[in-house]
C-alpha cells in the first residue's frame, strides 16, 4: 500500500504578509506612543511635585518583575517544550494515528525553535504582566520588618503574614500554573512526535516521555506539599463559620492543622514514589497512579472527613466552650489590628432625666453647641458668598477649629472654588475654561454656633470687595489667608487642567475676582507649581496627551506658560503615594498664611491573623457619601492605621507627607522601599499644622462599626451577642436605611479635662432604639484617642431616631413646624447632636427652612431641644439659650416627673406631664380659651403674628420671615402665660 504524503499548507501571498506587517506595526506604534506619552507626562508631573523616587521606584520594580517573572515563566515552559521535542523517538510505529500527525510534524519541525519561542513568549508576557502587578507585594516582601507581636498559634511574628505570606502565595500559584502548562504543552509535543501514542502495539509512552512527564507531575505534587505547609499559616486568616469570626477555630487547630501536616508528608512520599516507580523500578504508570490516588483519598479522608467529624460531633454540641479560646484570639487580634486596644471606656449613668438650672450656666458643652450643619448651609454659602455663578462651595462644607481673640471654637469653612459646569454657554470655550477661569478665591468661614439676619451664618473671612450688609458679616476678616487663591481643589476633575503664564509682557489674562460693582481684577500665576510647556516639544507632548490642538495653535500657550493638572488634592496624594488609602473627606485650613488641604492617609493590610476582615467601602458609606465626601474603593482589609497626614497647597499644589503613626511597621516598610525619606518625620510637622489635625472620618467609621461588637472583650459574652450595638439610621429619615454620619464638635465630654475638637457618634443596642453608648474620637497630645461613654444596659434614654420622632410629634411643636412648612417652603433638619451634660443627655437639632423659590437657600429658623428620656422635656426655640431656659421652665412646671425625683406629698394633685397645649392656628385663641382682657389681647397678637408669618412666606423675604417667626414665638409665649393667669372656668353640667 502506497501512502500519500500530506498536502502542503498553502503559503500566504507577499501582499498579505506586507498588509499584516503594516497593521501590526501601526498597532505597536500607537500602543508604544500612548505608553511613552503617558510615561513622559507622568515623569514631568512627578518632577514638579518632587517625588520622582516614587515614579522611578514603581516603574523600575514593575519592569524588573515583568522581566524576571516573564523570563522565568518563558524559560520553564519553553524549556519543557524543547526537552519534549529533543526526547522524541527516532523511529515511530506506522499507524493511521501517526499518518494523521505527519502533516503537523512537517509544519512544526523546520521551525520548531521558533514555535517554541513564540509559545514561551506569549506565556512569559502574561506571566510578566501578572508579576508586575504584584509590585506592592514585592516591595513589602523585600522591605518589611517585624510587628513585635507574635501570632497566638505558631508564635510567628505578624510581619511574616503581612509582608512575606502574600508574595509566597503568589509564587506558589505561579509555580502551579507553570507546571500545569508545562505538562499540557509537553504532553502535546510528545503526542505529536510519537512519544505518546493512543494506537498501535507496545507501550503507549516511550521511556523518555514517561520520565519527563512523571517528573513534572512529581514537581506538581511537591508544590502541593509546600502548599499544605503554607496552608497551615493561611488557616489563621480564614473565616470560622462556627464562631462567626475570622481565624482558625477548634476544629481547624485540632483536626485540620495536623491533617495538613500529614498531607504534606504524604505528598513528599508520593512525589518520590512517582519518580522511583516510573523510572527506576517498574517503569510503568500503575504504581504512580496508585500513589496519586492515595494522595487524593488521603486529602478527602484526612483533610475533609476528619475535620468535618470533629466539627459536627465535638464542636457543634458545645460550640461556646470549644470556641471560647479562639473567639478570644479574634477579639484581641481585631482590637490590635484596628487600633481599638487603647479605647478609653467611661461609664456614664445618664440618670438625670430632667433639666436642672445648672444647665443654663454650663460653659463646657452648651456654649459650644454647633448649630450650622455643613451639608445644609453649603447652599447658603454658595448663594450669599458666590458673587459669580461659576463659583461653588461643593455639596458639603467642613468643620475646623480656630482660636480668635483668645477663644477657641469650631467654624464651618469652605473654599470658593471654580465650578466649570456653571460657566455661561458663551464663556464655556477652551480659552476661558483653561486659561481665563483658572482658580477660585478665598476661604469663607463662619462660627458654627452663631446665626444672624434671619438665620444666616455670620461670615468672618473670605470676603470679596466691600461688605455692605452691616451686622450680617464681620466688619473685618478674622481668619486671613495671605494667599487666598485656589488653584487646587476637591471640585477639580481629571480634565480640568489650567494653563497659566503671561501671554504678553505685563498682561494678566486670568480672571482673579470681582471687585466693586461690575468691575473685576485679573491675575497672573506666580507660584512654583505646574509643568513648563513653553517649548514646542512640550506643546506637542501635551497636545497628544490631552488630544487638544490648541496647545500648538493658541497664542495663550507661550514660552512662559505652565500646565497645572491633577488638581484634585486626593488625586495628587494618591498619585504621590499609591500605597496609601486616602480618606474620603479632605478639609482646608489656613496654615502659615496659606490655604492647605489636609488629607488623612491610611496604611492597610489584609493578612493579619485572627483579625476581622471588613470592606472599606461598605463600612464607610453613610448619608453623606457622594455628597461632599468621596467613596472609598471596595478594599477588603483587616489592618488599618492613620499613618500619614498629607497636605496639598491650594495655590501651588505642593504635596507633603508627614509621618503620623511612628510605630506603624507598614509605613516603615514603604518608607524604606522608596529611599527612607519619602515621609517627613513626625517631629518635623509644623505646630500650626498640627493644630488643625483631627480624627479622620473614615477611620472613625470603621472603628465605630467594629466597636459595636468588639467592645465586648469576654469570649462567652461575645458568642451570645446579647451586648452588641448598632449604628442608628439617619434620625429624620430612618426608613432610608442610611446610617447616621458622625459629626465634629468642639466640646468637653465626661472624663475629659477640657474641651476638644472631636468626632462623635451614638450607638444603640442591637435591635432596639434606645441609647447604648456615645463614641468619640479626638486628636490630643499628638495622638488619636477613642473614648466610649457606656450607658447602663437598661437605660431609659432614647436614641437619636426616637428623640427626633418625639420632638417632631409633640403637639405644640408640630403646630409650629407646620407653620414653618407650607407649599412655598420646606423644613430641613440639621445634625441631631447628642450631648452628655449634667449626668443626662441633651439633644439639639437645628431646624432650617428653605423656600421653594428659585435660588433659595436654607436658613436656620429654630432649634429643637430635648433632655432626659426624649419625651417629657422637648422644646422648639429660636436659639440654644432660649431653648435651655424653656427646658428649665418646663422642669419648674413639672417638678414630679421621673422615678429618680422625690414624689410629691401625699394628697397633692400631681401636675400634668405635658406643658399646656397651644391652640390650633385654625381656631381663634380667644374662642379656645376665654378669659379676661389680657387673654384677649394675647390671642389677638397670636392671630396677627400668624398672618404676618403667612405673608412673609409668600413674599419670599427671609429676613422678614425670620422676624415674623420670632414675633409669633413671643406672642404664643404671652398667650400661654395669660392663659395660665386666667381664672378657671366652671365646668359644664353636661345636661342633656
Amino acid at each position: 500500500m502506497v501512502m500519500r504524503s500530506a498536502a502542503p499548507i498553502p503559503r500566504m501571498s507577499r501582499r498579505g504578509r506586507v498588509t499584516i506587517g503594516v497593521l501590526v506595526g501601526v498597532f505597536l506604534l500607537f500602543t508604544l506612543l500612548g505608553w511613552g506619552v503617558q510615561a513622559w507626562t507622568d515623569w514631568l508631573w512627578f518632577e514638579e511635585v518632587d517625588f520622582t523616587q516614587i515614579f522611578k521606584g514603581v516603574l523600575l520594580t514593575r519592569v524588573l518583575l515583568f522581566l524576571v517573572v516573564g523570563l522565568a515563566a518563558a524559560a520553564i515552559v519553553g524549556g519543557n517544550l524543547w526537552l519534549a521535542y529533543r526526547l522524541r523517538p527516532a523511529l515511530r510505529t506506522h499507524s493511521p494515528e501517526q499518518v494523521a500527525l505527519e502533516r503537523y510534524r512537517m509544519m512544526l519541525s523546520p521551525r520548531m525553535g521558533l514555535w517554541i519561542a513564540l509559545a514561551a513568549a506569549v506565556i512569559g508576557v502574561f506571566a510578566g504582566l501578572s508579576g508586575q502587578g504584584r509590585w506592592a507585594q514585592w516591595l513589602l516582601f523585600r522591605n518589611g520588618g517585624e510587628f513585635g507581636i507574635a501570632d497566638p498559634e505558631f508564635g510567628t511574628d505578624i510581619g511574616f503574614y503581612v509582608f512575606q505570606l502574600p508574595f509566597w502565595r503568589f509564587l506558589l500559584g505561579l509555580g502551579f500554573t507553570l507546571v500545569v502548562l508545562s505538562v499540557i504543552g509537553s504532553l502535546a509535543v510528545h503526542y505529536i512526535f510519537g512519544g505518546v501514542r493512543l494506537q498501535g502495539v507496545g507501550d503507549r509512552m516511550s521511556n523518555k516521555a514517561r520520565a519527563h512527564l512523571t517528573s513534572l507531575v512529581a514537581v506538581f505534587v511537591l508544590l502541593k506539599a509546600v502548599a499544605y505547609f503554607l496552608d497551615r499559616r493561611t488557616m489563621l486568616l480564614e473565616y470560622n463559620e462556627s464562631a462567626k469570626l475570622y481565624g482558625a477555630g477548634y476544629a481547624d487547630i485540632n483536626a485540620l492543622l495536623p491533617a495538613k501536616e500529614i498531607l504534606a508528608y504524604i505528598s513528599i512520599i508520593v512525589a518520590i514514589a512517582i519518580i522511583v516507580f516510573s523510572n527506576a523500578v517498574m517503569r510503568n504508570l500503575v504504581w504512580p497512579g496508585l500513589s496519586l490516588a492515595l494522595l487524593g483519598v488521603s486529602a478527602v479522608a484526612i483533610g475533609g472527613i476528619y475535620p468535618w467529624a470533629v466539627q459536627t460531633f465535638e464542636v457543634k454540641p458545645s460550640a461556646k466552650e470549644k470556641e471560647s479560646a479562639y473567639i478570644q484570639r479574634s477579639i484581641e487580634a481585631t482590637r490590635q489590628a484596628f487600633g481599638l486596644e487603647n479605647t478609653k471606656v467611661t461609664p456614664y449613668g445618664a440618670s438625670n432625666m430632667w433639666p436642672e438650672e445648672s444647665l443654663a450656666k454650663d460653659n463646657t458643652v452648651v456654649d459650644n453647641i454647633r448649630l450650622l450643619d455643613p451639608q445644609l448651609v453649603s447652599e447658603t454659602y454658595t448663594q450669599l458668598q458666590q458673587v459669580r455663578g461659576f463659583y461653588n462651595f461643593g455639596e458639603k462644607l467642613d468643620i475646623d477649629r480656630y482660636t480668635v481673640n483668645g477663644k477657641t471654637q469650631d467654624y464651618v469653612v469652605g473654599l470658593r472654588e471654580i465650578n466649570y459646569a456653571e460657566l455661561p454657554e458663551q464663556q464655556n470655550n477652551w480659552i476661558n475654561r483653561h486659561t481665563v477661569f483658572t482658580h477660585g478665591f478665598g476661604m469663607v468661614s463662619a462660627p458654627a454656633n452663631r446665626v444672624v439676619c434671619g438665620g444666616q451664618p455670620y461670615f468672618v473671612s473670605g470676603f470679596l470687595g466691600e461688605q455692605t450688609k452691616e451686622g450680617c458679616v464681620a466688619a473685618e476678616e478674622s481668619l486671613v489667608a495671605e494667599q487666598p487663591r485656589i488653584y487646587y481643589g476637591v471640585q477639580m476633575d481629571a480634565g480640568d487642567y489650567a494653563i497659566v503664564g503671561q501671554a504678553e509682557s505685563g498682561r494678566n489674562d486670568e480672571f482673579d475676582r470681582p471687585t466693586t460693582g461690575d468691575s473685576e481684577q485679573n491675575y497672573t500665576y506666580t507660584g512654583a507649581g505646574g509643568v513648563e510647556i513653553g517649548s514646542f516639544g512640550r506643546k506637542l507632548l501635551y497636545a497628544i496627551s490631552e488630544q487638544e490642538t490648541n496647545f500648538l495653535l493658541s497664542d495663550r500657550v507661550n514660552e512662559d506658560s505652565k500646565l497645572l493638572y491633577v488638581r484634585n488634592p486626593r488625586d495628587r496624594v494618591e498619585k504621590v503615594a499609591p500605597f496609601l488609602t486616602v480618606d474620603g473627606d479632605p478639609y482646608p485650613a489656613i496654615v502659615d498664611g496659606r490655604i492647605k488641604w489636609i488629607i488623612d492617609g491610611y496604611t492597610t493590610a489584609s493578612s493579619y491573623p485572627y483579625a476581622e476582615r471588613i470592606n472599606l467601602q461598605a463600612e464607610t458609606t453613610d448619608e453623606l457619601t457622594g455628597q461632599g465626601t468621596f467613596q472609598l474603593a471596595r478594599e477588603n482589609v483587616n489592618y488599618i492605621r492613620n499613618s500619614v497626614k498629607a497636605t496639598v497647597d491650594a495655590y501651588d499644589g505642593t504635596v507633603t507627607l508627614y509621618e503620623f503613626d511612628e510605630s506603624d511597621p507598614v509605613l516603615k516598610a514603604w518608607n524604606k522601599a522608596f529611599g527612607g525619606d519619602l515621609v517627613r518625620p513626625k517631629s518635623e510637622t509644623p505646630a500650626e499644622l498640627t493644630a488643625h489635625f483631627r480624627y479622620p472620618a473614615d477611620l472613625f467609621k470603621v472603628q465605630r462599626n467594629l466597636l459595636t461588637k468588639f467592645h465586648v472583650t469576654d469570649a462567652g459574652e461575645f458568642y451570645s451577642g446579647q451586648d452588641f450595638w448598632e449604628v442608628p439610621n439617619t434620625p429624620d429619615a430612618p426608613d432610608s436605611g442610611q446610617k447616621q454620619p458622625p459629626y465634629y464638635l468642639y466640646t468637653q465630654l465626661p472624663g475629659q479635662d477640657e474641651a476638644r475638637f472631636q468626632l462623635t457618634s451614638t450607638v444603640t443596642p442591637a435591635g432596639r432604639q434606645n441609647l447604648a453608648a456615645l463614641i468619640s474620637g479626638s486628636y490630643i497630645n499628638g495622638e488619636l484617642q477613642l473614648q466610649v461613654l457606656d450607658l447602663p444596659d437598661q437605660t431609659a434614654v432614647s436614641g437619636p431616631v426616637q428623640v427626633h420622632q418625639k420632638m417632631t410629634n409633640n403637639a405644640e411643636i408640630r403646630q409650629e413646624l407646620n407653620l414653618l412648612s407650607s407649599n412655598q417652603a420646606q423644613v430641613q433638619y440639621g445634625n441631631l447632636l447628642s450631648l452628655p451634660v449634667d449626668d443626662g443627655m441633651l439633644y439639639v437639632e437645628p431646624v432650617y427652612v428653605k423656600s421653594n423659590q428659585t435660588n433659595a437657600y436654607p436658613l436656620l429658623q429654630k432649634v429643637l431641644l430635648s433632655y432626659g428620656d426624649g419625651g417629657s422635656y422637648v422644646v422648639l426655640a429660636d436659639n440654644v439659650p432660649d431653648g435651655i431656659d424653656k427646658l428649665i421652665e418646663l422642669r419648674k412646671q413639672n417638678p414630679s416627673a421621673p422615678q429618680q425625683q422625690p414624689q410629691p406629698d401625699e394628697g397633692a394633685e400631681p401636675p400634668s406631664d405635658q406643658p399646656p397645649a397651644t391652640p390650633s392656628p385654625s381656631t381663634s385663641p380667644s374662642e379656645a380659651a376665654p378669659g379676661g382682657t389680657d387673654l384677649d389681647a394675647a390671642a389677638a397678637k397670636v392671630e396677627a403674628a400668624i398672618a404676618e408669618v403667612r405673608e412673609a412666606q409668600t413674599s419670599g423675604d427671609f429676613a422678614r420671615y425670620g422676624r415674623a417667626l420670632e414675633a409669633l414665638d413671643k406672642a404664643m409665649t404671652e398667650f400661654q402665660e395669660a392663659q395660665r393667669a386666667a381664672p378657671a372656668q366652671p365646668a359644664s353640667d353636661g345636661g342633656g
